[in-house]
């Protein structure tokens, strides 16, 4: 199958293709180019006058954690009766019914990267899954246990707080990080220990150090919720102390130290933006945090932290960034190849070119606008709108 007579935005090197064509073959992208140099080949779908890109990719949300349109039945985001929870998995807690991702397409959003709130100072591990409508969990798995979520700042406190029970401050959030890093350190020390024969006895099994042990080994990130400029100095503490991989999840107070996180490097899951200032620590919210943080040359997303901002949405997010001055196709980047990089898996995913999957979406008009949606959604070739 090839499309043809669009306007490609390949998202690689700002690349766009005025008039071009994109054939497909086993689900992989074939070729790509000009139409005067298209030669026909196979079935075709004639796309004159619509703009082509890549899958959008949302970076950090729940969906099917919070299921729409439930109450406690179908909130399974938050396991609050511990606040060290880093052997619980997201995918178990995912209902692959839920009608928000087919919703999704109505967007473009082709992969999502979903697991536990930020109730606990360490929730569990995130997955990428696939949109569009699906019955099995796995068959939706691009690829599972990506990163480990933790969380800084008010939910923590606030959620506990009410139990009489740590952490009830910004203190002993971050003793129950360290705490749990430095046991999974020791543990995996014995373990190593043991293979290599220095021990006669294996440890103990401890769920919670097993789950860490990636986050050590620098295997997986840390997802870290932090809004508040204090609460981003305190994950950036993490990742120095620890020699772990951190991303900024949020980071609403960013371009208030954009020079330091400018230094630092790290990447930026920004947002949500399309919401009201609920809490106190969302207060210098403002569309311009993403366009700042990405005139500082940091690799920036934009999110929807669905369900706060419906996953159908995500590209009017990306609209919103412009609106603090973003340009047209860094905004595009910042729901394309900016989280396939953050996520490695640019490989695959973020952008056209020949060898990657064929996850591609096509609107007739403009996708920042709120008046639109997808007329085309393919993910790995095979059309879901």
């Amino acid at each position: 199958m090839t499309l043809i007579n669009g306007k490609i935005y390949t998202c690689k090197d700002e690349e766009i293709i005025e008039n071009g064509f994109i054939k497909i073959k086993d689900g992989i992208i074939e070729k790509i180019g000009d139409m005067k140099d298209y030669i026909k080949e196979t079935e075709e779908i004639d796309l004159s006058g619509m703009l082509i890109f890549p899958g959008f990719i949302d970076a950090h949300c729940h969906i099917g954690m919070w299921e729409d349109g439930m109450d406690f039945e179908g909130d399974d985001g938050n396991e609050d009766t511990d606040p060290c929870t880093p052997h619980l998995r997201g995918i178990d807690g995912i209902n692959p019914l839920d009608r928000c991702f087919e919703e999704a397409l109505e967007g473009g959003v082709t992969t999502v990267v979903t697991g536990p709130g930020s109730a606990n100072p360490i929730g569990g591990t995130f997955s990428i899954l696939k949109t569009g409508k699906w019955s099995n969990i796995d068959d939706m798995i691009f690829k599972s246990d990506i990163s480990m979520k933790m969380a800084l700042g008010e939910n923590p406190k606030r959620t506990y707080n009410g139990k009489d029970q740590a952490p009830k401050t910004r203190m002993a959030t971050m003793a129950i990080i360290r705490e749990a890093l430095k046991k999974a350190i020791d543990y995996k020390e014995k373990i190593d220990k043991y293979n290599m024969g220095e021990e006669e006895d294996r440890p103990d099994v401890d769920v919670k150090s097993e789950a860490l042990i990636p986050v050590l080994e620098r295997k997986i990130p840390l997802h870290i919720h932090a809004h508040r400029a204090d609460d981003i100095y305190s994950a950036l503490r993490i990742k120095n102390e620890f020699n772990v991989d951190v991303k900024l999840v949020h980071c609403t107070e960013g371009y208030m130290i954009s020079d330091v996180l400018k230094n630092a490097g790290v990447d930026i899951f920004a947002g949500p933006n399309l919401c009201d200032r609920s809490k106190i620590e969302l207060r210098n919210s403002t569309c311009e945090n993403p366009v700042i943080l990405n005139n500082c040359n940091l690799n920036v997303s934009i999110i929807t932290d669905h369900p706060v901002t419906p996953i159908q949405f995500l590209p009017v997010c990306a609209g919103l960034a412009m609106r603090g001055g973003m340009s047209y196709y860094d905004a595009i980047k910042s729901i394309t190849i900016n989280p396939a990089k953050a996520l490695n898996i640019d490989d695959r995913l973020g952008s056209l070119e020949v060898g990657k999957d064929a996850d591609i979406v096509v609107f007739k008009n403009d996708p920042f606008d709120i008046k639109n949606m997808a007329e085309y959604v393919f993910i790995k070739g095979k059309r879901a709108r």
